[in-house]
Order: C-alpha cells, then sequence, then structure tokens
C-alpha cells in the first residue's frame, strides 16, 4: 500500500482535503486518513514553524514508512505580481535559516519558496526575495522537505497565497506560542480594539479560504497525475 503523508500548520488549511475524512488527535496535532485497496492518505497539522511541522512527520511515520510527501498550506507572496487566493506548485524550498535548497520532485512549478522561522513581514518578505530570488514564504516547508530528502522520500510544496506583498497586517508572531498553536483568542482581542485591521483581516480570511479551496484542487491534479 502507497501511504502518501499531506502536512500542513493550521486544520484550515486541509478543510476543503479533508472534510469528509475521518479526524483524530494526538496531543496538539491533528490526524485525517482515506483509505483504499491500494493507497491511504494521511493529512496531519500541528502548528506553525518547523518543529511543529516535524512533530506532524513523526505522527505520520509513526504509522509506517511514507512513500509520498507533500508540504501544503498558506504563504505569504514576495513579490507584487502573485495574487493572493491562488495556489501555486513550488520548485523547491529554501531554509532561510540556512540557505540550504531541497528541490521538489518532477511536476513542480517554477517559484520557489522560502521557510522563514518568523512570520514575515513585508520588509522581510523584500529581503526573502532578494537574498534566495524566491517568490513565497512559509514557516514549515524546509522541514518536511528536509526529512523527505533523509529519506529518499518524493517531495512536493503546494502553497496557497493567504497575504500579498504590502497587505498591511499585524504582527502574528504574538499570536504563536512555543509550540506553534495560533492564539485565536488573544488575537480577536487584539483586533477588538483596533478596527481599523478589520479590513485586512477580513481580506485575508478571504483569501485564505480561496487558497484552501485552490490547494485542494491542485493536490487532487497532482496526485491524478
Amino acid at each position: 500500500m502507497t501511504r502518501v503523508a499531506i502536512i500542513a500548520a493550521m486544520p484550515g488549511e486541509l478543510k476543503p482535503l479533508v472534510r469528509n475524512w475521518p479526524h483524530s488527535t494526538r496531543g496538539t496535532t491533528h490526524f485525517w486518513a482515506q483509505r483504499t485497496e491500494e493507497e491511504e492518505w494521511i493529512a496531519a497539522c500541528a502548528g506553525a514553524g518547523l518543529d511543529a511541522a516535524t512533530r506532524a512527520f513523526a505522527g505520520i511515520e509513526d504509522g509506517g514508512p511514507i512513500d509520498l510527501v507533500l508540504s501544503i498550506g498558506w504563504a505569504g507572496a514576495l513579490t507584487s505580481d502573485i495574487a493572493a487566493g491562488r495556489a501555486h506548485n513550488c520548485a523547491g524550498v529554501i531554509d532561510a535559516r540556512t540557505g540550504e535548497r531541497f528541490p521538489c520532485d518532477a511536476g513542480a512549478g517554477p517559484l520557489w519558496l522560502a521557510t522563514s522561522p518568523r512570520v514575515a513581514d513585508e520588509t522581510e518578505k523584500r529581503r526573502l526575495a532578494t537574498t534566495y530570488n524566491a517568490a513565497l514564504v512559509d514557516m514549515e516547508a524546509a522541514a518536511i522537505a528536509r526529512l523527505a530528502a533523509m529519506r529518499g522520500i518524493p517531495f512536493y510544496a503546494i502553497k496557497g497565497i493567504s497575504d500579498s506583498l504590502n497587505a498591511k497586517l499585524p504582527d502574528f508572531n504574538r499570536f504563536i506560542d512555543q509550540k506553534g498553536q495560533f492564539l485565536t483568542r488573544k488575537l480577536v482581542l487584539f483586533a477588538l480594539l483596533r478596527p481599523w485591521i478589520w479590513p485586512a483581516l477580513i481580506q485575508m480570511g478571504e483569501n485564505s479560504r480561496k487558497a484552501s479551496q485552490s490547494i485542494a484542487e491542485r493536490l487532487h491534479e497532482l496526485l491524478d497525475e
């Protein structure tokens, strides 16, 4: 049986894909599984960041060897010509801490994804674009790419754009705890006192919803191939 691992950071990134899949949890890690006689698809998310992505990978691997792994989820645009709400197959992933590059397997798109240890603001986005010639930024994919490379597993990254290059958003780093869990209540309380940021947050929510749907569509296209 072929085991396909699909790893994200947040449940919302997976929602359109796993809507009718059986769900379980182990600690802070969520799992969804879909099985046929020949294939098993296992999706997992454990939070934002490299450590959380590593936990999600390990949780899937506890159930047996992985034959194919995909890093999916929301990403920020590093250039002004990349529109929010659409998903892209990435050419590869760059670890912004080390400069290491991990190419995706055959069928990947032209855009490179940089993985940052923090949520990138506009200044950091421009630096990443200039330093690495990257087009997208996330916080997890490099960890998954490295684990896949160590095991010789085919790796793909599909990322949907939740925020454009010049989106004026609050510093989301303050709303992520040490385990990579998003502190939704803290953000809501923060936003209630700052109504001028509501339009940007609403727009990001709509972009994220569209991006998740686009990710699911691109993932099905890739696996059908």
